[in-house]
């Protein structure tokens, strides 16, 4: 069996050696070049919640349709992430990410031309799956090109990029919708896409893995694909159908198990597609864990926000991504911090700073009401930022950092399905906690607000929908005052289901902070990984 020398330079592990001169020479215009790739897929996973409303109306679409929009796309980017990595690991990662490059940027034009929801559907499960080729190789690429001691600079300013997109993506999105056209939420990726390529082209240099001749782990890729689409499927169905519903159980259960039995098929296999031995270290464990549980927060608190803001509060789809500005702002300032922090003292400081911030901005929205002054929203804000970045950063060093530099991808795979699920769970979980905490409130909100009690009756049954959305069920031709007491009554069941959801999530953020202690190490250099 082939064993990978511990002593090569990261550079140089069984690739092709890049020029001794030249802009191939260079990491930091490797990381460039992977940051326009980074951009669009992270930009996308916020911007099109934006979108969707504006799809659905232009094409006529049904609420089930509308969600298989963002269903399509996160299963086939959850199931295929780490077989991107373990690609780009054997046969070549600037290929893959390029491969990655071109696709996702047809298929965001395709997205755009379609003119039906079935196409649309069909190119944002292809989408998806050319993101899965391009996220885990941007890891892989700067893991393989950059010495050691530069690594942690080098991720803090890749979790920058990943943040920043992932935080402007309701601002670039209510401007698109609201002055353009929803289209050009997708079309805005063709331009950054083929910039991408021709600077990616010039300054990337070919690097893999030399492993020999061996069969490729096919079972493997079965076996992942289908128990994280189960998986994904069960989670994101979950709201829908009833988190206590058979088949929402039933599909969970089904992911689980097929997962299982990957896992117990991969200890069996001599060049598994996802490497077991990769969970031995602790470090490298808990970081995906606490990553999962960092887009879990982020996600489900911008999907909840974005309803509050517009919904209850009135604003366009753009003035209420700028109000959430200050978040990308403080993104920006700390995933950089955030990696000098990580290389001076190891993610053991960083990761659970980052979980606290977080857990306190989710605390101060436990304070937000029908009415509340912008000033108890920024500094939450800013506080999700700083802890965003910070974790980001601290996450790469913990997985990426503590796996072997032949499995780079895959451990850049590992991450970003952690934060693919993690904002899966996010949105699913905190919207269906808001849901049904909102829905058992409606009632007695009415009764407190002074809505009749006949009216009120009848409206109950449907208010327990649209409430979750932030929406008061005002009926038609009644007087000023009734339509004011259901509009303040579902305001306040709307923010009661806000407040139970934060709970949630901050309840997780501080078990993510323990966790961080207590588990988590500083990643090894490249060259004293183990091998096995």
């Amino acid at each position: 069996m082939h064993v990978e020398s511990p002593t090569v330079p990261p550079a140089q592990d069984g690739a092709d050696r890049p020029a001794e001169r030249g802009p191939r020479s260079n990491p930091w215009l490797s990381l460039i070049a992977v940051s326009f790739g980074l951009f669009m897929v992270a930009l996308d996973g916020t911007v099109v919640a934006i979108a969707n409303p504006y799809i659905g109306q232009d094409l006529g679409t049904s609420l089930s349709q509308l969600q298989w929009v963002t269903n399509s796309y996160l299963l086939a980017l959850a199931a295929l992430l780490v077989l991107g990595g373990k690609l780009g690991d054997r046969f070549g990662r600037k290929k893959f990410f390029l491969i990655g490059l071109v696709g996702f940027t047809l298929t965001s034009a395709a997205i755009g031309l379609v003119g039906s929801i079935g196409g649309v559907i069909f190119f944002r499960a292809l989408q998806g799956a050319f993101g899965a080729l391009l996220m885990p190789n941007t890891l892989g690429i700067l893991r393989a090109v950059f010495p050691p001691k530069k690594f942690g600079r080098a991720v803090g300013i890749w979790a920058m990029v990943s943040s920043v997109s992932t935080a402007l993506g309701p601002i670039v999105g209510g401007a698109l919708v609201e002055h353009v056209g929803w289209e050009w939420v997708f079309y805005i990726n063709v331009p950054i896409g083929v910039i991408g390529f021709l600077y990616g082209m010039y300054v990337l240099s070919e690097n893999r893995n030399s492993t020999g001749r061996h069969r490729f782990d096919v079972p493997g890729v079965v076996l992942l694909a289908a128990g994280m689409i189960a998986l994904v499927y069960g989670i994101v169905k979950g709201e829908t159908w009833g988190w206590g519903d058979a088949r929402t159980l039933g599909m969970i259960v089904l992911g689980l198990a097929v997962l299982v039995v990957f896992g117990l098929v991969e200890n069996r296999t001599e060049h598994p597609l996802l490497p077991m031995r990769l969970f031995r270290n602790p470090s490298l464990t808990a970081g995906t864990a606490i990553t999962a549980i960092n887009f879990f927060a982020l996600i489900g608190t911008i999907f909840f926000v974005m309803l509050y803001l517009q919904n209850v509060r009135g604003y366009s789809p753009i003035t209420a991504g700028v109000l959430t500005l200050p978040l990308s702002l403080a993104s920006v300032v700390a995933a950089p911090l955030g990696a000098s922090l990580t290389e001076r003292f190891g993610p053991r400081v960083t990761m659970p700073t980052g979980m606290l911030l977080q857990a306190a901005a989710s605390c101060s929205f436990l304070f937000l009401d029908v009415d509340s002054s912008y000033n108890l929203m920024w500094p939450a804000f800013i506080c999700m930022g700083l802890g965003v970045g910070a974790v980001m950063a601290a996450s790469s060093e913990a997985i990426v950092g503590n796996a072997p530099v032949r499995d780079a991808g895959v451990a850049g795979g590992l991450q970003a399905t952690a934060l693919q699920l993690g904002g899966a769970l996010g949105t699913s979980i905190l919207l269906s906690v808001l849901s049904l905490r909102a829905a058992s409130a409606v009632g007695g909100q009415f009764a407190s607000a002074g809505v009749p009690a006949e009216l009120a009756a009848g409206l109950e049954p449907h208010a327990k929908e649209t409430v979750a959305m932030g929406v008061a069920p005002v009926p038609d031709g009644v007087s000023a005052r009734v339509a004011a007491a259901v509009t303040d009554a579902s305001g306040q069941a709307f923010m009661q289901g806000v407040h139970a959801a934060v709970a949630v999530s901050g309840t997780l953020c501080l078990l993510g902070a323990v966790l961080a202690v207590a588990v988590v190490r500083r990643g090894r250099p490249a060259d004293s990984v183990p091998m096995h």
